[in-house]
């Protein structure tokens, strides 16, 4: 039986899936979207597949992938996604398949506790407050229960606790085969599983990272790939670029400063010059972040050649760096954890000089502070090239999937990112009822963004729409500083529970969202995409403007100029057609089921005003249109 009959048996409605779902009806989209994906493995082709809310997209990749036998290799957004896709989603196709399949799921390091450093944190005692002294011997209890040692795994200790930091490993700081506890090494056992596996669930920061020669370790899972395949794909290219780049942080510094202090109480305790070196440079580190000034920012180089200040914090914390280094050598001879701190010292003064001394015009230049750290980085101008030759050396079939990749109905602007040519490709329309189950409300008499009022009045105009709504709504910012300001409003005028980005965890809040029922969130970016809150408790979704990135940002100013010097139109190019993808991923909460129904209200002027505004009106799903609150009130009424 050919690939594409094969697909349509196995998604009919008598079929393998019909007998394992309940109430399981065969979608025509889903279907011709499996049809494609098995068409370019047979033929050995690239696709790109977008297709919208609610087709089913990771049932119609992963059947024909697994139908196909060949060593497949599926890399999601995020390590939420990969979970659902790998706890929920296969287990269900498992049942429908005859013939048996092995999958694996593979995360970055930090997701797997490594029990030498446990012991080392525990041991060693260096700094650590009571809580966390607790929160380690909690982790060593489940230490000895569990089969994965992933850390999502564990109740006790939440992921985002900073405790983690001391009882998993990173790259530098990893001693390899000569770790007592190797044999054991949960994440080497995960690897082993992962090669072993005909289809590996990995996210793209890891895919990423394999591509990066600078991961050694991993390297030799994706040339055994026959296909590849990239859900979430639009997020693609910003995590290549973060990769493919350099950055030497606080974070770093500081960890190595006090790794290689852990091992001189262990094993050098008569070389007190290294001990001085190691506190010196954790002094430096944080003296460098006093030395960018109080406020958060992503800044451009030239920022800092002009500030005498920050210019010689750095020339001192390079100084210290170097010391530090001098002392590992000498004493690197003591032991395999004094080795590997030498190695990253190393590897981070030849980090740090590439930074300091880039001149080559291929490379941003720019530093972010965040409220206790800096970070340092080099970016690439362009991936394309890179991320083509990529591609080739592998033979794979390569599927990039997301419910938003084109632009106006086109998807040059995906393409030309990632240097994709001679790919097919696929638009299917999400199934949802956009008419009839949605309402796009756009009042009259906006302010213009940039004008001084315009969260004052925004947030004049989502009341009504949150009162009509009961709550039960997503106010979405493109700033932190909107939020804030729209958060001290509403705190006083509306009557359901308000929930604030970093007042909390993300999933904490979306869980307390959810549980309210009639709650509303205010949240930036990170709540624009890969949030799935179906039913009533979401009916609402509230966007402030139009999600076009900073100007100011250092990287993509660097971008902008590098296109104008080619003879490009930056903000066709790019700028436009990223803010139209985010903004389909904002849109995208909204309806998430058959039975979802809500309203859309976007704030922004410019949609109506301004030549480009048809691009995104274009780009959205089919829902009435209104400028009328009444047309609000009376579609909640509808229910």
């Amino acid at each position: 039986m050919d690939s594409k009959k094969q697909v349509q048996q196995f998604f009919s409605a008598e079929g393998p899936l019909a007998k394992v779902i309940p109430g399981y009806s065969p979608r025509a989209a889903q279907v011709a979207m499996a049809e494609a994906v098995a068409q370019s493995i047979t033929d050995k082709e690239h696709v790109i597949v977008e297709a919208g809310t609610g087709t089913g997209k990771t049932f119609a990749y992963l059947v024909p992938a697994i139908l196909s036998g060949k060593k497949v290799i599926v890399s999601t957004g995020t390590k939420n996604l990969q979970d659902q896709l790998f706890n929920k989603d296969l287990p269900l196709i498992r049942q429908a398949m005859t013939a048996p399949f092995a999958a694996a799921l593979l995360k970055g390091r930090a997701n797997y506790l490594c029990t030498y450093r446990l012991e080392l944190a525990i041991h060693t005692n260096l700094g650590i407050t009571r809580e966390e002294a607790s929160d380690l011997g909690k982790i060593k209890k489940w230490s000895k229960s569990t089969r994965t040692g992933d850390i999502a795994d564990m109740p006790d200790v939440m992921e985002s606790n900073p405790v983690w930091g001391q009882a998993t490993s990173t790259r530098e700081n990893c001693i390899g085969q000569d770790c007592p506890e190797y044999a054991d090494c949960f994440l080497m056992k995960a690897r082993k599983k992962a090669q072993d596996a005909h289809l590996i669930v990995v996210n793209h920061h890891l895919l990423c990272a394999d591509w990066s020669i600078r991961e050694i370790g991993f390297g030799e899972l994706l040339p055994n790939a026959e296909v590849v395949i990239i859900d979430e794909a639009h997020q693609l290219a910003d995590t290549a670029s973060n990769f493919l780049g350099m950055t030497l942080g606080s974070k770093q510094l500081g960890d190595l400063a006090q790794d290689a202090l852990m091992e001189y109480f262990q094993d050098a305790k008569d070389m007190p010059d290294l001990r001085v070196a190691c506190e010196n440079l954790e002094h430096e580190v944080k003296d460098m972040r006093l030395a960018f000034g109080m406020d958060m920012t992503r800044g451009d180089w030239q920022d800092i050649e002009s500030n005498p200040k920050i210019i010689d914090g750095l020339v001192r914390l390079q100084a210290h760096l170097d010391a530090l280094a001098d002392q590992l050598e000498i004493a690197s001879v003591r032991s395999k954890g004094l080795e590997a701190c030498f190695k990253r010292a190393e590897e981070l003064e030849e980090t740090f000089k590439k930074i300091l001394q880039d001149k080559s015009g291929k490379w941003v230049r720019w530093y972010e502070t965040h409220r206790k750290s800096f970070t340092l980085s080099l970016t690439p101008l362009d991936i394309a090239a890179e991320f083509r030759s990529f591609m080739a050396q592998h033979s794979a079939s390569w599927v990039f999937t997301s419910a938003t990749l084109s632009v106006d109905h086109k998807f040059d602007h995906f393409s030309r990112n990632l240097g994709i040519s001679h790919a097919k490709s696929y638009s299917w329309e999400s199934p949802f009822d956009f008419p009839n189950q949605s309402l796009f409300y756009h009042p009259k008499g906006l302010p213009q963004p940039n004008s001084p009022e315009f969260v004052e009045e925004i947030v004049k105009v989502a009341i009504p729409v949150i009162n009509a709504s009961k709550g039960r709504t997503f106010f979405l910012f493109t700033s932190h500083r909107a939020l804030q300001a729209a958060a001290k409003i509403l705190e006083k005028q509306i009557k359901y529970p308000l929930l604030i980005q970093g007042d909390k965890p993300k999933a904490i809040l979306l869980d307390e969202f959810k549980q309210l029922g009639n709650a509303v969130l205010l949240g930036t970016s990170s709540f624009w995409e890969g949030i799935d809150v179906r039913g009533e408790a979401l009916s609402t979704v509230i966007i402030d403007k139009l999600p076009f990135s900073s100007p100011g940002d250092p990287v993509l100013k660097a971008r902008m100029e590098a296109m104008e010097r080619q003879g490009r139109k930056p903000f066709f190019e790019y700028q436009l057609p990223t803010a139209v993808i985010a903004l389909r991923q904002g849109v995208g909460r909204l309806i998430r089921d058959v039975n979802d129904r809500g309203v859309l209200l976007l704030c922004d002027p410019r949609l109506l005003k301004k030549s480009y505004g048809h691009m995104f009106l274009n780009s959205v799903p089919a829902m009435r249109r209104t400028r009328d609150i009444q047309d609000v009130e009376a579609f909640f009424a509808e229910r």
